[in-house]
């Protein structure tokens, strides 16, 4: 069973075998989350999107690239939906996620709350699809951990951790 933790902090400083990127369908970098993963990663990452996703992952799928200069091993890419949407995309990026990290090997991976940005799904909502997912999931990654990027994003994932027991 993976164990579902949460922290305040940058999600490229991690230290896991992997880090999660909400990224677009372009994968080429871009704000928030993404942005932050390709500017601290450096020129690698990008150069890995590029040969491997030509057309970028559908929404609710997920691939792998390199690191580059993050200290995790690998950035799983996923791309999620943009609110109102699909709930099930949503969900579905976290387990495609989880899946891409158990080929890779990964038992420590780093996940920000998908869609929850510049896509607009609701905090609340976007915190439960997360915690049930990665709590329910069959995977061999031995941690999940959501990183909050502000202390609001904190409480909220804490609360819902607590009340999903």
């Amino acid at each position: 069973m993976t164990r579902v933790t949460a922290v305040l902090g940058d999600i490229t400083t991690q230290d896991v075998d992997a880090i999660v990127n909400a990224a677009n369908n372009r994968m080429r970098g871009g704000g928030g989350v993404d942005g932050a993963i390709h500017r601290a990663g450096g020129r690698a990452i990008l150069d890995d999107c590029i040969a491997r996703f030509p057309d970028g992952p559908a929404t609710g799928d997920a691939g792998w690239t390199t690191a580059g200069l993050l200290p995790a091993q690998w950035v799983i890419h996923t791309v999620g939906p943009r609110y109102p949407g699909d709930r099930e995309l949503l969900v579905s990026c976290y387990a495609r996620a989880l899946a891409v990290a158990d080929s890779l090997g990964a038992s420590t991976v780093a996940f920000p709350l998908i869609s929850s940005g510049i896509y607009g799904w609701p905090l609340d909502d976007a915190a439960l699809a997360a915690v049930t997912t990665l709590r329910t999931a069959k995977s061999a990654v031995t941690e999940a951990r959501i990183v909050a990027f502000s202390p609001e994003t904190l409480e909220v994932v804490e609360a819902t951790l607590t009340a999903a027991r």
